[in-house]
Parts: C-alpha cells; sequence; structure tokens
C-alpha cells in the first residue's frame, strides 16, 4: 500500500488543484522520458490515430422523445438512486485510498 500511496502522493502534487496554473509536469523527451505527467497539445492528441473528441456519443436517443418520459416522480427516484450509488462508490474508493 506504501508504493501507491506514494503515486496518490505525487499525483496529487502534480494535479494541484489549489492552483492549476501552476501544475508542472515531470515529463521531458531528454532528461525524464519516463515521468508519469505530461501535458498534450490539442495537435498532439488530433494527429493521434483515430482520435476523436467528438462526445454525441454521450447522448442518450431515448431522452430525445420528450412525449414518453417517465413519469417525474420515476425520474427522480432513478436519479437518487444513481446518486446513491455513486456515493457508495466514492466512499469505498475513499476506505481503500485513506
Amino acid at each position: 500500500m506504501q508504493r501507491f500511496d506514494i503515486h496518490k502522493n505525487e499525483a496529487i502534487k502534480c494535479y494541484n488543484p489549489s492552483n492549476i496554473q501552476k501544475r508542472k509536469e515531470t515529463w521531458h523527451p531528454e532528461t525524464n522520458p519516463d515521468g508519469r505527467w505530461r501535458k498534450f497539445t490539442y495537435a498532439e492528441i488530433i494527429a493521434r490515430d483515430k482520435t476523436s473528441l467528438d462526445i454525441t456519443w454521450l447522448k442518450d436517443k431515448s431522452l430525445t422523445d420528450l412525449d414518453n418520459l417517465p413519469d417525474p416522480d420515476i425520474l427522480a427516484t432513478e436519479i437518487i438512486e444513481n446518486l446513491e450509488a455513486g456515493i457508495e462508490s466514492f466512499k469505498e474508493i475513499y476506505n481503500i485510498i485513506k
């Protein structure tokens, strides 16, 4: 578990959630080619084979037909269930990494 903690702490330090402008990558092509943290430009990402920044696949086609939506109480219940499941998942992850 100690090795995981080292990587977790390194990730948090590099991520720098308190000041994202001060994030520093550890990768460098000459001095540290094995560095784990690297930023990519849009051009570098788009140049990769089969790269797509199109996220239209995320659309739920079943929700485009507004006349056939479930009743609001059913939707609300499903939303609550999804949120509770998400919270439980986060709790499990938190208990593993703390």
